[in-house]
């Protein structure tokens, strides 16, 4: 979070939200960041800063996730791991890992686009975090890592010669890092690889993401050997496990890291850190290798600002902080003219569990406290019809709008435990004079979340059933959702508006 009132000064973390894996580069005076989206869609987001700790949307640089039937589907454990973004021959570069396909890339002539269609580079199961490198003689590499839930391998290194164009990889690859021969490490993976005074650089952390720390290791050849060191740890600091980032300079010649922290149910929030060489060579992150809360900006002048949560929906359409939970199918977010969201309510089996329905819109639960609010309208439609906000995650509740039987539109809240199948009511339904209610959730900074509602032309929002502890969702943190949808064999006449959505 940073400080409202400038001063020169920033507090962590910088991005106060699940911003996965995030890596970092800088283009004359702007600096770029990307992060895992998993499954979600579009994806690669993309966001801009001028001072490394005020950061907006620019959009996003995966329009689908390919092969598009597999992802028809929500797969919170699937989809782009750990992306690396690089500007290179003129052109952005992201690389990523499907941990069920293999590596892929995109790149475009300019931040914003048009990015190419993602591009299988190396065909594999559990080749997850690569980063590209092109050398000063025109080569080009890449290195990666494994994931043993798909291929049996973890904790080590692999690079490969790659062709110029960064189209496919050259060679089989050779391990340049093997973590079990190295004692006390484990789990060693996130490499990004920097050229640096004539060492190869790869920056990578191990010790697994809540416990561990971040690494570098350094060779003057490409394929080593390369020796390693600890350069950022928690230690006497309450960051835990600060873990795999990116090295960045500013114009100015002073080097930084970014690299996320997992705060539970929020997921992986990142932090900034001030980085400097010691006389051996070695880069010292942090105040003498552990985390700092915060200090001097990087770069002064600046604005205060964080990447967008508030929402009017212009005629119909969504800013870029949301995405769907799978690749969308025409129609379930339908333009008019106006303000507000209106979602179709497409009859599906699936009704009965958020975690399973593709046509959730979703955003990032922002660290508490916080106090989100929207407005809903459940357009006429057919006995069990269904739209509301959602803390989506392994456990979901949602706050929202039902058609009964009888016609009557009532207030409902719903909850679902990690392994439970079904919903149970969190309270007793209510009746909701024409269709309409505010629906409020409070996040607290310990996760915990407060669910209350208007309904109708009621004086205020009242509290409804108990506190909701929020949890992660696969990989990522919990998600808040804006959902409409109907039971299966209904007709798809069913709409829900959802209007001025605020984060506070």
């Amino acid at each position: 979070m940073t400080d409202p009132h400038g001063g020169g000064t920033y507090r962590n973390p910088v991005l106060a939200a699940d911003w996965s894996d995030p890596d970092v580069i800088r283009v004359g005076e702007d600096f770029y960041l990307t992060a895992s989206s998993f499954g979600r869609v579009p994806g690669l987001p993309l966001l801009h800063s001028r001072d490394l700790v005020n950061w907006r949307f620019v959009g996003h640089a995966l329009r689908r996730l390919e092969p598009a039937e597999r992802f028809t589907v929500p797969r919170p454990d699937g989809g782009v791991w750990a992306p690396a973004i690089r500007h290179h021959a003129g052109r952005f570069w992201i690389f990523w890992g499907d941990p069920d396909l293999g590596i892929q890339q995109v790149n475009a002539p300019a931040i914003r686009g048009p990015w190419t269609e993602p591009r299988l580079v190396k065909e594999g199961r559990g080749l997850i975090d690569p980063c590209p490198l092109w050398d000063e003689d025109g080569a080009a590499y890449l290195v990666h890592g494994w994931a043993r839930s798909r291929s049996g391998v973890k904790n080590r290194l692999t690079c490969h010669r790659m062709s110029p164009d960064g189209a496919r990889v050259l060679d089989e690859g050779r391990v340049v890092v093997d973590g079990d021969a190295l004692p006390g490490w484990f789990t060693l993976e996130g490499p990004k690889f920097y050229r640096r005074d004539g060492w190869y650089w790869i920056l990578a952390p191990a010790g697994s993401v809540e416990t561990g720390w971040q690494g570098a290791f350094r060779s003057r050849s490409v394929f080593g050997p390369y020796e390693e060191r600890v350069v950022l740890a928690q230690g006497e600091s309450d960051v835990n496990g600060p873990h795999q980032g990116a090295w960045v300079t500013t114009a100015a010649g002073a080097d930084w890291f970014l690299h996320f922290q997992q705060r539970g149910a929020f997921g992986r929030v990142v932090h900034l850190q001030p980085m400097r060489w010691d006389a051996d060579g070695w880069p010292v992150i942090g105040a003498y290798g552990q985390p700092v809360s915060g200090g001097p900006l990087p770069v002064g002048g600046f604005p205060t600002q964080r990447p967008a949560t508030d929402d009017d929906f212009p005629e119909g359409s969504f800013g870029p902080q949301w995405s769907w939970l799978a690749n969308p199918a025409p129609g379930w977010a339908r333009s008019h003219r106006g303000a507000g969201l209106r979602l179709a309510c497409p009859p599906t089996a699936d009704a009965h569990d958020l975690r399973l329905l593709p046509n959730v819109l979703a955003q990032r639960l922002p660290v508490g406290p916080r106090r989100v609010t929207v407005e809903l309208t459940l357009d006429t439609g057919a006995p069990g019809a269904r739209a509301g906000l959602a803390v989506l995650g392994d456990a979901y509740s949602w706050i929202g709008l039902e058609r009964g039987g009888d016609g009557e539109v009532r207030l409902v809240h719903r909850f679902a435990e990690r392994v439970a199948e079904r919903e149970r009511d969190a309270a007793t339904p209510r009746p909701a004079p024409e269709g309409r209610a505010l629906l409020r959730v409070d996040v607290l900074a310990d996760g915990r979340c407060r669910f209350a509602a208007r309904p109708g032309d009621a004086a205020a929002p009242a509290p409804s059933g108990f506190d909701f502890a929020a949890v992660g969702w696969g990989w990522t943190g919990a998600q808040l959702g804006l959902f409409a949808a109907a039971l299966d064999g209904a007709e798809d006449a069913a709409t829900a508006t959802f209007t001025r959505f605020r984060v506070t």
